[in-house]
């Protein structure tokens, strides 16, 4: 165990280190937020690629998957898969050629300052449950790879996300996604092929398989409306997440944004069947885990040798970081960008990157005591996808696509989108409470806009 935590602190001191080089040519907030617009194919594809391909796509999916089958893991890898093909074909083009530092720049541009403000309240929470996902799932490798308790692994986790975060900005995680990324995929399909080669009667276990483990099907009497619900989450809940906006708008041109989108989700959709499969006949082969997003790290271990375990395990590592450091930068952008530096128009660029850098650390604080609050990775990450984008998904399709709608429009949207589905998920326990919400966003955007037009 000693040495696969000293191989693991050789892959966090790297990151560090690249945070620390990069963080010598950050001289502008678009630099820090944005890597300064200056994203290639390669980097723009892997970095995008990374945004949802971490520790939720591994730990997570694997996880769910071995608990309830390929049901489990309809959001992860199918629907954030899905997800980053969409943003390619639809959203990428029109949201780059905006011009935007963050999301929320849309909705002062296309709506107004206010409703720029609510949606930061609204996004930032989302955002929070994401990185808190990625820093749990840092805590469970640390766990699996030592004798340290789960509370403590996230507590160091988090003090070593916050210092990577507060040094390289989105540059650095471009770098770090792009090595990762290569490492991470290259484990993956080792980790494929050894246990097919040394599981002596690998068909055997396959055909074991109860068949309805093998489907995407919900359980028989599953409501239409639950189906539609699984799906919408991950397709129109994180396709304008702002962790992926971020990394789109920092290409170099629409087209590169489009392209790199459409590759990042191909490759999503593939690689992430890896986790899949290791999840669907990890139940056979190591059944009985007492928690089950256990499976990747203990399967790796079981079936690498110490070395190559190390690297697939340094890789895990980064792959966290790289999307955590995004969390925590989108959520620290927001506030600092859209609120601080908006109230101050004339702030010079370095104390806007104090700025941002500031929330890095206070927001890091509150997600670490998310995760260390929270039941599971994967929760985390379905949670993060549904909470409140169902009226930020509503006013961005309006925004970017029409000249429907106007303030008041959107922000009736925003608060009737996310005073349903909280009181939905918490009061009422409506197992379709995302779809719910979608519906009435759209309503109270549509409903809101003939009154605006009839008062007009």
């Amino acid at each position: 165990m000693t040495w696969l935590l000293f191989g693991i602190l050789i892959y966090v001191l790297v990151q560090l280190g690249i945070g620390w080089w990069v963080s010598r040519y950050i001289k502008t907030e678009a630099d820090y937020i944005l890597a300064g617009r200056q994203l290639g194919y390669t980097l723009g594809t892997f970095t995008i690629f990374a945004t949802w391909f971490g520790s939720e796509s591994v730990i997570g999916a694997s996880g769910a998957i071995y608990d309830g089958g390929l049901a489990g893991g309809t959001a992860d890898p199918f629907g954030f898969g899905l997800c980053l093909v969409i943003m390619g074909f639809v959203f990428a083009a029109p949201l780059w050629k905006r011009k935007l530092t963050t999301l929320a720049d849309l909705f002062r541009q296309r709506y107004s300052s206010g409703v720029e403000k609510l949606a930061v309240l609204f996004m930032v929470p989302s955002t929070l449950m994401w990185a808190a996902a990625q820093i749990r799932a840092f805590g469970q490798v640390l766990t699996a790879s030592s004798s340290l308790e789960l509370e403590i692994a996230i507590g160091i986790a988090a003090t070593i996300v916050i210092v990577y975060t507060v040094l390289g900005g989105l540059l650095a995680v471009a770098y770090t996604d792009l090595i990762q990324g290569v490492i991470l995929i290259f484990g993956l399909i080792a980790l494929f092929f050894l246990v097919i080669f040394n599981t002596p009667d690998i068909a055997g276990v396959w055909s074991s398989i109860d068949p309805d483990r093998l489907t995407l099907r919900q359980p028989v009497g599953t409501p239409l409306v639950d189906r539609i619900d699984i799906w919408a989450i991950p397709l129109c809940g994180s396709v304008v997440a702002q962790e992926l906006v971020a990394r789109v708008i920092a290409t170099r041109s629409p087209k590169v944004a489009r392209r790199s989108s459409i590759t990042a989700g191909s490759m999503y959709l593939g690689f992430g069947l890896i986790p899949a499969f290791i999840g669907l006949v990890g139940l056979h082969l190591v059944p009985g885990i007492e928690d089950s997003e256990q499976i990747i790290p203990i399967m790796a271990q079981t079936y690498m040798p110490t070395v190559l375990y190390i690297i697939f395990a340094g890789a895990l590592v980064s792959a966290i970081l790289s999307t955590v450091d995004s969390a925590l930068l989108v959520a620290s952008s927001l506030v600092s960008h859209n609120i601080v530096v908006k109230s101050r128009p004339d702030m010079p660029e370095k104390k806007k990157v104090g700025w941002a850098r500031i929330f890095v650390v206070v927001f890091g604080i509150v997600a670490w005591f998310i995760a260390t609050n929270a039941e599971g990775v994967y929760d985390l990450v379905v949670d993060a996808a549904a909470f409140g984008t169902a009226g930020i998904f509503t006013i961005v399709v309006f925004g970017l696509f029409t000249k429907t709608g106007g303030k008041y429009a959107a922000a009736a949207t925003l608060i009737t989108a996310m005073t349903v589905w909280l009181s939905a998920t918490y009061l009422f326990d409506v197992s379709w409470a995302y779809l719910l919400s979608l519906i009435c966003a759209i309503s109270a955007y549509l409903v809101t806009t003939v009154i605006e037009k009839m008062k007009s």
